[in-house]
């Protein structure tokens, strides 16, 4: 009866998104205040039902309902509760009702929260949410119904994917997806905007919490995942410019530029066109990121679909959602007022910078991940773009970026003189050219890309900070300090980004009980193997006592586990987080002499790359309560004034 329940309520929750859309059409063009009234009402019921569907499709895989086929296929009864709950969405028809359950609780926020927005406005935003719902149902109902029956039921489950058996499937996934839905509704602010002819600085301040929450939750989810990836495969690396990888990235570059361009819009109205196209652009990526995740044309561990009528199912609706955005914008951006003007040198002029930069290397990202898949649809061939590729076109980008990042809150608004810029930013450059000297010094072999990428984080961290100098702190704007902490989480990732690629010291070897092998400062003393199990794996267990100097030894532990259901060999890394770095160790096969294969990694200073995405997240949520308060603070005054 649960299956039959979470599919009622999917089908009501899809009814009521078609009765959404029908009012916000009719009332908006017939001008029937009556039939919008309801508007709200339907967008927080059907936010309710979708939430109830998704809640059942959990009741089922932690129940373990091998009745239902999406439990039976990715679901076992010998899996520990939290993969059970997790495994919900590890799958493609989970992750598509998590989409849908998230957009339909976005629906009904917007819904019961909102109140900035005129009345006409704030409809034909919940009714572009509800058209987006309607794709998003049809797709689950029609080519991907998560309640499917099962007859006759298995007497077990295939059980979960094992490199997704990791407390990472509870966290990473549904931070992305609140992130891309986030971006869903600044789409249908946008939209709104566009049909009611209200673009404009209290649309912008509507608009703009929903951008920066999708903005933490895509750096929280990206981080996440960043680090998953990097422990949980085995690999070492911490970035491998991956199609499912970069799907994440392009819309987190996206909400980047949108966030800047919206905050000029609600501060300055200034650029009104440039927002609404970034609005766009911004949900585009994250449903060409769904596209290519579900579409069956990659594979990989994050790549759910394998039937090709999903992804053109799926690519039906990028085409349907993006070109009709596009259209209206085609056809109403004429009657989009130009805001105010700025000089070049000014704070507008360098979030426009901010901007085209992030464009320009969202554009590298795209084709770089884009152009192979296309190579392959049309030739048959195959065609690797990596890494070198990225670093080069991207790379020198991102540091020109991260520096502008740095100057522009040292810039001020409307005009600025270029002479007191430099003046301000003097500081920044001589601790740059310092750190450069410091650096060539140390390690005169350093690649030029890392070099410079300590270089601009030496600055951009004491010019992050700049916006605090003869300030009083405690009467500081909440999100002036959430701006200092973000760009300082930047030029903190940017430094263990660079001391990552300059200074990693690997070694490979295969290694005897007993014997002891080194990398970068550590000694590591192999003292054997045993087996040993846990709930649902068993492992041959490496022990290696490792010393750094003459420290006392610590004993580290990486396994070579194997699953059963399904049938998988892993490997669990043992890592040694330590001030200055990392040591990761990783066990391989034994070979005919009774050695066992080591691969180990000295990584300094790796772990600023997740402290800096952690600091990036912070400085974004207290952005977001701080300019939720000040609000606040302002009706207050208004209401009793």
């Amino acid at each position: 009866m649960i299956a039959e329940f979470g599919l009622a309520a999917l089908w009501l929750a899809a009814a009521l998104s078609v009765l959404q859309l029908a009012l916000s059409a009719f009332g908006l063009t017939g001008g029937r205040d009556a039939l919008m009234a309801p508007v709200r009402s339907v967008a927080v019921v059907q936010g309710a039902l979708t939430m109830l569907a998704f809640a059942a499709l959990i009741a089922l895989f932690v129940r373990v309902d091998l009745s239902v086929a999406l439990v039976a296929a990715n679901d076992h009864s010998q899996k520990p509760l939290l993969y059970r709950f997790a495994g919900t969405w590890g799958n493609h028809e989970g992750s598509m009702l998590l989409w849908v359950a998230v957009l339909g609780l976005a629906g009904a926020a917007v819904a019961l929260l909102e109140r900035r927005l005129p009345e006409r406005t704030l409809v034909a935003t919940l009714g572009a949410q509800a058209f987006i719902a309607i794709g998003f149902f049809a797709f689950l109902l029609f080519a991907s119904n998560p309640f499917a029956r099962l007859d006759p039921a298995p007497a077990e489950g295939l059980g979960l994917n094992p490199l997704l058996q990791d407390p990472g499937l509870a966290f990473h996934p549904p931070t992305l997806y609140f992130g891309y839905v986030g971006l869903s509704v600044a789409f249908s602010f946008a939209v709104g905007a566009l049909v009611t002819r209200d673009v404009g600085p209290v649309f912008a301040r509507a608009m703009r919490p929903w951008v920066l929450g999708a903005w933490i939750f895509l750096t929280l989810g990206i981080t996440a995942g960043s680090y998953w990836a990097y422990y949980e495969l085995g690999w070492g690396g911490w970035w491998f410019w991956d199609p499912v990888e970069n799907a994440s990235l392009m819309p987190w570059l996206a909400a980047t530029a949108l966030l800047h361009s919206v905050t000029v819009l609600a501060t300055r109205d200034g650029l009104r066109a440039w927002t609404i196209m970034l609005a766009v652009v911004a949900f585009s990526m994250s449903m060409v990121g769904t596209f290519l995740v579900r579409s069956g044309i990659l594979t990989s561990v994050h790549a759910f679909a394998v039937d090709p009528t999903r992804g053109g199912f799926i690519l039906a609706l990028l085409a349907i959602y993006i070109g009709g955005a596009l259209a209206l914008f085609a056809l109403r951006v004429g009657t989009v007022r130009e805001g105010q003007r700025f000089d070049a040198v000014s704070r507008e002029g360098a979030l426009v910078a901010n901007n085209l930069l992030l464009s320009a290397i969202l554009g590298v990202v795209l084709i770089g991940t884009l152009y192979p898949l296309a190579v392959e649809g049309l030739t048959g061939g195959k065609l690797s773009v990596g890494p070198p590729y990225f670093n080069a076109a991207a790379g020198p980008l991102a540091l020109i970026l991260v520096a502008m990042m740095g100057a522009g809150p040292l810039v001020r608004w409307r005009r600025d003189d270029g002479v007191a810029v430099l003046k301000r930013m003097a500081l920044p450059i001589l601790i740059a050219v310092v750190a450069f000297a410091a650096v060539w010094l140390r390690a005169p072999g350093i690649g030029v890309l890392p070099l410079l990428g300590l270089t601009v984080a030496a600055g951009a961290a004491v010019a992050s900070v700049a916006p605090l100098w003869k300030r009083k702190l405690w009467r500081t704007p909440l999100f002036t300090y959430g701006m200092v902490v973000a760009h300082l989480g930047i030029a903190v990732a940017l430094a263990g980004m660079a001391s990552e690629a300059a200074f990693t010291q690997e070694t490979l070897v295969a290694a005897r009980p007993g014997e002891t092998h080194r990398v970068g400062p550590w000694a590591l003393r192999f003292d054997g193997v045993e087996p040993i199990a846990g709930e649902n794996w068993t492992a041959i267990e490496g022990t290696l006592t490792v010393r750094r100097g003459d420290d006392a030894g610590y004993v580290m532990r990486p396994q070579a586990r194997a699953f059963s259901a399904p049938p998988t060999e892993t490997s669990e890394a043992a890592i040694r987080t330590v001030l200055d770095g990392q040591l990761y160790v990783v066990l391989g096969k034994a070979d005919e002499q009774g050695r066992w294969q080591l691969r180990l990694w000295w990584k300094p200073y790796v772990t600023l790359i997740w402290l800096g995405g952690g600091l990036v997240a912070l400085g974004g949520l207290l952005s977001l309560v701080g300019r939720v308060l000040r609000e606040r603070r302002s009706r207050l005054v208004e209401q009793y004034a």
